[in-house]
C-alpha cells in the first residue's frame, strides 16, 4: 500500500450533523524519531486521539478543569462511614441480580 493517499470528498471529515467541514490550515508534517509530530499554532494543550483503520487519525480538543472539591464535612462522613464499615456496623448485602 502506497504512504501516499487521494482523498475524495467522501473522506473529508464531517459535522455529527452531516455539514462538510473547511480546512482553515495545511501544511505537511513528519513524524520524528519518536513518531511524534508536532502541530504548529495548536489552539488547546490537550486533544483526544482517534486513529482509524485507512490511516486517518481525528484529533478533538479537550480542556482539563480542576474538579469542584470535596467538602470537609462530605469527606468526614466517607471516613465516618468507612470505619463503621471496618467495624462491622454495616447493614447485610444489598442483592442486585435482579438488574
Amino acid at each position: 500500500m502506497s504512504p501516499y493517499m487521494i482523498f475524495s470528498e467522501w473522506d473529508i471529515p464531517h459535522i455529527d450533523g452531516g455539514e462538510l467541514m473547511e480546512a482553515i490550515k495545511e501544511y505537511d508534517a513528519k513524524v520524528d524519531g519518536k513518531n511524534r509530530v508536532t502541530l504548529r499554532g495548536a489552539q488547546y494543550e490537550y486533544y483526544n486521539v482517534k486513529e482509524y483503520d485507512n490511516g486517518c487519525y481525528v484529533l478533538e480538543p479537550r480542556e482539563l478543569t480542576v474538579p469542584e472539591e470535596i467538602s470537609t464535612r462530605t469527606l468526614h462522613d466517607m471516613d465516618e462511614a468507612m470505619g463503621n464499615i471496618k467495624a462491622g456496623k454495616a447493614s447485610a448485602a444489598v442483592d442486585l441480580s435482579d438488574f
